[in-house]
This record gives C-alpha cells, structure tokens and sequence, in this order.
C-alpha cells in the first residue's frame, strides 16, 4: 500500500547504494572513505540544487550503521522513502546479497508505480564506481536503458573513483559528482515516486544470482477466460483478448497482471517465458516446455513453472478439463498463485464461493502442494496487487528449489565422452633369470 505524502515532502532525495570493500592491509583504514566523500559531495550539492529546509536528509547511505541492533529497519525504512535509487556500479556491486536486496526493495517500488500510475517511472539512477562492462551486468539489470556516456570517456574508463583518487583528473570529478546531481534531482521531479511500507530487509529476496550460478528460467502459464470465452454474467473489465491481458486487480492496477509478475520474475535475475494455457500443447507430465525448443527431442520440460489461475477460467468445460490433467500429472517444480480481488463483489458471491470449492477439485495436487510450503496465500486466494508482489517470490523461489531437488539432470549435446578414470602406476615386467637383462648367468 502507497503512503500518501502529507505537507513538504522531506523524504531523501538518494539511497547510495554501494558493495562494502573488505578492511585489508597493515593499516586497517576505512576502505570505504571515498565513497563516503562522494556521498558527502553529492548531498552538497542536492541541497544547493532544491529547497529541502536545514536538517532535511539530502540522501542516505549505511555508513557505520551495521554495528547498530536496528539497522535493518532503518535501512528499509530509508528503501520504502527514498525518491531516487544511486547504485554504485563495481564488479563486486553485483555479487553482493545486500546491494541485491536492496536493488529488489526499490525495484519492486517502481514496479508498483508503474502498474498503478500506468506511466513510466525511471526512478534508478546507476553510477560506475569502477568500470564494469555490460556482459558483467546481471540479467535483472540489463533491462534499463542506463546512460553514461553523456558523462565522458574518462568516466567509462575510470569510474568515479579514478576520478576522484587521481589529482589530474579532479576538475572532471567535480563536473560528473555535480552532473550525477542534476540528475537525480531531476529525475525525483519528473518522475515522482510514491513511498511504501517498509519491506523486511530480512525477508527480501536478492535481484542478483549467486556467485557460480548459471542462467535461471522460469515459465509463466496464463491460464484466464478472455474477452471472446468470459461468461455473459461475469463482469468483463478484467479480461482482454487473450489471457495475458487478464487484470484481476483492475480497480487498482492499469498493467495486466502476468506482464507485472515478468517483470518481478526478471528483476529476480530470472529469465522467463510467459504462455497462454489454452494455447500451450499437452506436455503429459504437468511441465511447461522450452517455447524456444526447435526440436521434439528439445520439448522435454527443462524449466521450474508457475501456474497463474484465474478461478473463473474453469467455468469452460474444456479447459476445465484439461487444468485436471495437468494437475493429475504435475511434477514437483510446478506451483500455482490463486489471485482473488477483495473488492470484487462477483468473486465473493455465492457463485464465488462455489468457484473456490471446483478449482480444489480440479487443482487437488497442486493446491494442496502450496499449502504445505510457504505459499498458502498463494493458492487460498491473493487479495490485493501488494500481497501479490509479496508472496510471488516466495512461489518462485520454492519452486526453483523443488526442480533443483527433483529434475532429472541431463548431459549436455555431443557424443558420450567417457569419464577419465586412474588405474594406478605401471611398471615394467621383471626380467626372466637367465635372460641378459640383468639377470645371473
């Protein structure tokens, strides 16, 4: 739920937000201090830029506020507030859980502001620290259209902190810091973004991958009435041409709902494909399979899967049908998220009622599978847009694990090379007595 902003808006203008670098070396300095300096410039240069009044927070950073019992509060509370997000680009920015987490906090912000407003809000605001090619970006990142260039070529090669360690090259720090300004405060003003409730910091989950691991699919199956197969009763202003454009929290959201939980899957550096049931061929084993495959040898299910479910879709005979198959052979990497608006009345009708009671006779396996996870409000019926981008990353990172548990692992294409194997040394064979090989006479 947005919190409405209530006289002058005070409110952060920047999280910093930046990779810890190890204490190392005999003098145990603070290894953090330039980024410390820049914090400190930019504040500057943010309140000579606007009209926050004396004592207002120009921006935030964690600065010596780990040793402190509450840091995770403050750290979400200044997440849920902040107008614009500064991540300090550095290879060791994207294998930082914490930079992760809070990346994924703000994010999720933006991405509710986007489904709600229905305009643009480019609230992330990225500065090279050192520099990082684009192949080293995280799939969650390579999405944003990320400019520094504008800030020139000694920029790009040295990042922020050549600039400021290296005295030739102060006058173009000076120019970048007060140009990074410039742009956060503009982007604040023109793309304003509504503060939320504080998200557990603990809870949140990383956008980036872990060290090592290789790309993470996913896939997405619609499986929603349309404008053309909706019931004659049923209130249509949720439904589109085809089940993707299925809105369920329309009162609320301008954006259909499985093109906001893409978005949330990919800023969780997933890659995902998203289909409609209803045009999804019959797998036999309850799997999605590689829409991407080019081969029937290449159709095997090799992706975890979520099944999005509208409970009205089972009112088709057909596809009723066929959703009872594909529990009957689900594996164990597929689950299901029920979303169910409180504020629509036709849903919690008598007709609702009984539409809960036939998607648990259709849905038994998987239902019952989320129920015993941490998924229960998943499946027992997501009442609002908030507590659906809450409990959808629990779904998938429950799913993933159930498909690294139990998938059969297959070995990559090419001919079967055996596997090396030691079989000790070998030595000569002795020689026969009497045989001139050392042997008496």
């Amino acid at each position: 739920m947005d919190v409405p902003e209530r006289g002058s808006d005070n409110r952060p203008y920047f999280f910093l937000s930046y990779a810890h670098t190890p204490s190392w070396g005999p003098d145990r300095g603070d290894p953090d201090h330039w980024v410390h300096v820049l914090f400190t410039d930019l504040c500057n240069h943010v309140m000579a830029l606007t009209d926050l009044p004396p004592g207002s927070p120009a921006g935030f950073m964690d600065r010596e506020m780990r040793s402190g019992q509450s840091w995770p509060e403050r750290l979400s509370e200044n997440l849920a507030t902040c107008r614009v997000f500064v991540p300090l680009f550095s290879p060791r920015y994207f294998t930082s859980e914490s930079c992760g987490r809070e990346w994924y906090a703000f994010n999720e912000r933006v991405l509710r502001a986007r489904a709600t407003s229905g305009r643009a809000v480019t609230a992330i605001v990225p500065a090279l620290w050192v520099h990082v090619s684009r192949d080293q970006f995280p799939y969650s990142v390579r999405h944003l259209q990320i400019d520094h260039a504008s800030f020139g070529e000694r920029y790009l090669d040295h990042g922020i902190y050549g600039l400021i360690k290296l005295n030739r090259l102060r006058d173009e720090y000076e120019e970048t810091v007060l140009a990074l300004a410039q742009r956060i405060v503009r982007v604040a003003q023109e793309s304003p973004l509504p503060s939320s409730r504080p998200r557990g910091y603990e809870s949140t989950p990383s956008a980036f991958k872990p060290r090592g691991e290789g790309p993470r699919r996913i896939h997405l199956t619609v499986a929603a009435p349309t404008m053309g197969t909706v019931p004659d009763h049923r209130d249509a202003r949720p439904y589109g041409e085809s089940a993707q454009d299925w809105n369920p929290y329309h009162g609320e959201s301008t954006r259909p709902l499985p093109a906001v939980a893409e978005e949330l899957i990919r800023s969780l550096d997933y890659r995902i494909t998203v289909s409609d049931f209803d045009d999804d061929p019959d797998t036999g084993d309850g799997s999605p399979i590689d829409p991407d495959a080019h081969s029937d040898d290449d159709k095997a299910p090799n992706r975890p899967g979520i099944l999005l479910v509208d409970r009205w879709a089972i009112l088709d005979e057909e596809r009723r049908r066929r959703l009872k198959e594909f529990d009957a052979n689900a594996r164990p990497w597929v689950s299901a998220v029920v979303p169910w608006n409180r504020t629509d009345l036709q849903c919690h009708s008598e007709e609702g009622r009984q539409l809960a009671a036939e998607l648990e006779r259709t849905l038994p396996i998987i239902l019952e599978r989320g129920r015993r996870t941490n998924s229960r409000l998943a499946v027992n019926g997501v009442p609002t847009l908030q507590a659906f981008t809450d409990v959808l990353p629990a779904v998938v990172a429950h799913t993933t694990r159930q498909y690294l548990r139990h998938a059969e692992a297959h070995p990559p294409p090419g001919p079967y090379v055996p596997r090396p194997r030691l079989t000790g040394p070998i030595y000569p064979p002795h020689p026969e007595p009497g045989s001139g090989n050392g042997g008496e006479a």
